[in-house]
């Protein structure tokens, strides 16, 4: 626009020095002043266009900042996250180690206890054996000592049939040495649970019966179970 009237106060300049234009000369100063219109209007246009990008880009960029910082704000949200699931992670494993040490020791202690009843229910079943042939060698022995008894005929009475023979095996004996006998013999003698017999290994030798409840090995009813079988000779 400033053109137009610069071109325009030129023209006037003109006509005032000289007093007078040729038309060819307005002519071409007319179309000077459309040309220097038409590229001013066109600058307009693209100063416009220009400010318009400006803006849209302004407005781009404040989209962008905000979409980063949400973006921003939800890594940081992420990882917060994924940090706390990691400790937890870490905890649960740490107290799943912690249960299976717990278990391995359990599972430890019940094997070492199972094997101790396994090589108690061994000796049990050998002291079972061994006190069953012994019964059977003295029942034989017993067998073989008696003999049948036969009456001396009379001559003035009839001869009467000698009754029939029976085995009577030899009554055993169950009193017990427990100042000799295994832990194994007072068990299934005595029929005493395994700590007992232990505590009567323990504490001997005894000289009377009596200090199986004076030395605390059994109770005074244990003691009155098993007083009529026990000894403590050969």
């Amino acid at each position: 626009m400033k053109l137009a009237w610069m071109a325009a106060v030129v023209m006037i300049g003109a006509v005032s020095m000289a007093g007078c234009v040729s038309q060819s000369k307005y002519n071409e100063a007319v179309v000077d002043v459309d040309s220097v219109r038409s590229e001013l209007e066109k600058l307009r246009t693209q100063k416009n266009s220009l400010e318009q990008q400006v803006k849209t880009l302004k407005e781009l960029n404040s989209k962008f900042g905000n979409e980063a910082q949400a973006a921003h704000d939800e890594l940081e949200r992420i990882e917060h996250g994924r940090d706390k699931e990691r400790a937890s992670a870490e905890s649960r494993i740490k107290e799943l180690e912690d249960r299976f040490r717990q278990f391995a020791l359990q599972n430890r202690a019940v094997h070492e206890e199972y094997e101790d009843v396994k090589r108690h229910n061994q000796t049990l079943k050998s002291l079972v054996a061994r006190y069953q042939k012994e019964l059977k060698d003295q029942s034989r022995s017993a067998a073989g000592t008696l003999e049948p008894t036969v009456p001396t005929p009379n001559a003035s009475s009839v001869a009467a049939p000698a009754p029939p023979v029976r085995n009577v095996p030899q009554v055993l004996s169950s009193s017990m040495n427990i100042n000799t006998a295994s832990v194994g013999d007072i068990v299934l003698v005595l029929g005493l649970p395994k700590d007992v017999a232990d505590r009567i290994v323990a504490n001997r030798p005894y000289r009377v019966k009596g200090e199986l409840v004076a030395k605390h090995v059994v109770t005074k009813d244990i003691f009155d179970m098993i007083k009529d079988r026990i000894s403590l000779g050969p």
